[in-house]
């Protein structure tokens, strides 16, 4: 089994077998409050996969906000951690492609486009799968206003997503993990810096 864990939107985890089929799945829509909530789902997916041996941990690694995309990291870090088990690093829009391409049988050029907050969407073109059967890019990931989108699409198929498929996340992972592919390094995808910084040098006080 596989499972995956991603909240570059809301949070979502789920397990799949060997054949690509769901063994369980939960999620929440919330954009906020991964940490509250991951725990849960993990134990509710875990409870419903019935007797299996995962093999591997896939983790969405963006876009999304610094905050909430490093919880779900951290959780499939530590989990693959305490049972020695490989992560295999996705970007979350393909997830998002694969529903498009295999449940919502949407077919040529299309754009997977999602929050970024500050007024600004993530895109992340896609067109059909490859021999892996991995979505195939045509352009990669870019952030851009939110009013200046459809601009920048020019005339391309626009898919607004704004909740992601942890089970297409873990099928994605496991035809790459197959393939011998890496998709992913090891960095998220934030597109944009945190928001905070380090302090600077204490100031010298004059004696």
């Amino acid at each position: 089994m596989i499972l995956a864990v991603d909240t570059s939107l809301g949070t979502a985890v789920a397990l799949i077998d060997a054949d690509g089929r769901s063994r369980a799945d939960a999620a929440t829509v919330d954009p906020l409050g991964h940490a509250e909530v991951i725990g849960d789902l993990l134990q509710r997916v875990l409870d419903g996969a019935g007797a299996g041996e995962i093999s591997h941990v896939v983790a969405g690694m963006g876009p999304g906000p610094f905050t909430g995309l490093r919880i779900g990291i951290a959780a499939a870090r530590a989990f693959a951690l305490g049972r020695a088990i490989p992560v295999v690093p996705v970007p979350s829009h393909f997830a998002a492609a694969l529903t498009a391409i295999e449940t919502d049988a949407v077919t040529g050029a299309f754009a997977i486009v999602t929050d970024a907050r500050r007024r600004e969407v993530a895109i992340t073109v896609f067109d059909g799968v490859d021999g892996d059967g991995i979505p195939s890019i045509v352009a990669d990931t870019f952030l851009v206003p939110r009013v200046d989108a459809d601009t920048h699409l020019d005339g391309i198929r626009r898919i607004d997503v704004d909740s992601l498929s942890a089970v297409d996340l873990a099928r994605v992972g496991a035809r790459a993990n197959a393939a011998g592919r890496t998709l992913a390094g090891a960095e998220p995808l934030y597109l944009r810096a945190p928001d905070v910084s380090l302090p600077g040098a204490p100031k010298r006080v004059g004696s």
